[in-house]
């Protein structure tokens, strides 16, 4: 069985880079920035490239590979959740689907479009990949949800892993307390 340190970081490339920090792919590279400061404890195993896909069947499939192989060896799966994520029907899917069904590894969901508390996972729904609705709907996923703020983010990659999931199933929250603590609005 492989080493599960790191964690694996999944988004919605759409092929593009929105202008302004409104994409999924902006929202990864404020992660690295993150990753490169020695003063935080975050590691991340790079998924970039799975955005970079061609049509070629052999190259996917190798890239298929090699995400597995990455995937079995993370602790954790940081899923940046924005507004065209439920649109993914290709690598996203791919990914929920393996970390869920074949590796049992927790999910963080971090939604982009929220700079407030989330106290109920119902009410950024319509954001969830089918991959991941349909986890959550059926009880086999594991996810904490919470806006896409770094003390959050920081504090779900710290806490859960394949060893320890978020509590609630597929609906797992932060307390008011810790979204206090972090000085995000309810």
């Amino acid at each position: 069985m492989a080493y599960r340190n790191g964690t694996y970081v999944a988004f919605h490339a759409d092929g593009n880079n929105l202008p302004g920090g409104k994409s999924d792919i902006d929202h990864y590279r404020l992660m690295q920035a993150w990753n490169s400061h020695p003063d935080d404890e975050f590691t991340m195993v790079n998924s970039y490239e799975k955005a970079t896909a061609v049509r070629d069947d052999n190259l996917k499939a190798t890239l298929r590979l090699s995400l597995l192989a990455r995937l079995r060896s993370s602790r954790n799966m940081l899923l940046i959740v924005g507004k065209t994520t439920s649109s993914d029907t290709d690598w996203v899917q791919f990914e929920v689907e393996h970390a869920v069904d074949a590796f049992k590894i927790p999910i963080v969901a971090a939604y982009t479009m929220r700079d407030t508390a989330i106290m109920d996972p119902y009410a950024v729904a319509e954001w969830w990949p089918p991959a991941l609705r349909f986890r959550i709907d059926n009880g086999t996923a594991k996810v904490i949800h919470i806006p896409f703020k770094k003390g959050p983010i920081m504090d779900a990659l710290a806490n859960f892993s394949h060893k320890a999931p978020p509590k609630g199933g597929g609906l797992g929250i932060y307390t008011a307390e810790a979204y206090k603590h972090w000085g995000i609005p309810l």
